[in-house]
């Protein structure tokens, strides 16, 4: 409902005050309060909005995919240290995707920050995961830039926190999903077993999903909710699909 009612209305322009305490407040939240805010403005500014100059995000976010990697790294191997690499791979693969990335800045209020060309702002550029992920990156790759590597860790760690689960730890599907398709179509996604077939012991669920009225996707597995959980996962890919074409069709 929110992106319904951003494109139905013209926003206000704000004084110079309100800019500054909006960014004050971003910083607030990101933990970080830049000595160079410049570095801030471009990690936040899209390429569409800086027609015919090089000053958007897109080097900062290449310098951040390698401090992302780095910190969430460097973070399991300490909190994990008997773990196998495998594990560690797999949860590290968990947290740094876009997915997660594009979750991680709506819950700190990145998105509304972002300085989108009107093209991409009228196609919705403020929601789509890639765009969100990228710019994300651009962030933590400011914060290496502006106060080193021992700095953006730290910002790393108190960002995620909550998301390191065991090296063992899998994904929620269903939960990432449901946040998703209430921000992109203000509904929750219906999820209907199909199919259940084989032995008691080893029996196989086939559930469909659903959003509003669309198929996005099946999933099988040895319970309901693992089953519903593989459905997710193919809707969620779904998704990011039709939101990458997006990005390369507008941009």
């Amino acid at each position: 409902m929110a992106k319904l009612l951003r494109l139905g209305r013209k926003r206000p322009a704000r004084s110079d005050d309100a800019t500054e305490d909006i960014v004050a407040e971003f910083q607030r939240r990101l933990g970080h309060r830049f000595s160079n805010p410049e570095l801030l403005h471009t990690a936040l500014t899209h390429p569409s909005a800086a027609v015919g100059s090089d000053n958007h995000y897109e080097r900062l976010e290449f310098l951040g995919d390698a401090v992302l990697d780095l910190a969430i790294a460097d973070m399991l191997m300490r909190l994990f240290p008997e773990a196998k690499e495998g594990p560690l791979s797999k949860q590290r693969a968990s947290i740094v995707n876009g997915r997660t990335l594009a979750l991680k800045a709506q819950s700190i209020g990145l998105a509304e920050k972002l300085k989108l060309g009107k093209g991409e702002e009228k196609s919705g550029g403020r929601e789509k995961i890639s765009i969100l992920a990228a710019a994300f990156e651009a962030v933590i790759g400011a914060i290496y830039t502006d106060a080193g590597l021992q700095r953006a860790q730290k910002v790393v760690e108190t960002l995620f926190s909550d998301d390191i689960g065991g090296p063992a730890a899998e994904r929620d599907y269903k939960t990432e999903l449901q946040e998703i398709s209430y921000r992109r179509f203000h509904a929750q996604p219906i999820y209907e077993l199909i199919g259940a077939e084989g032995p008691d012991h080893a029996k196989r669920f086939t559930t469909k999903i659903t959003i509003t009225g669309r198929q996005l996707g099946e999933g099988v597995g040895g319970s309901k909710k693992q089953s519903e959980q593989a459905a997710a996962r193919e809707a969620l890919i779904q998704l990011e699909q039709e939101s990458r074409g997006e990005q390369r069709r507008s941009g």
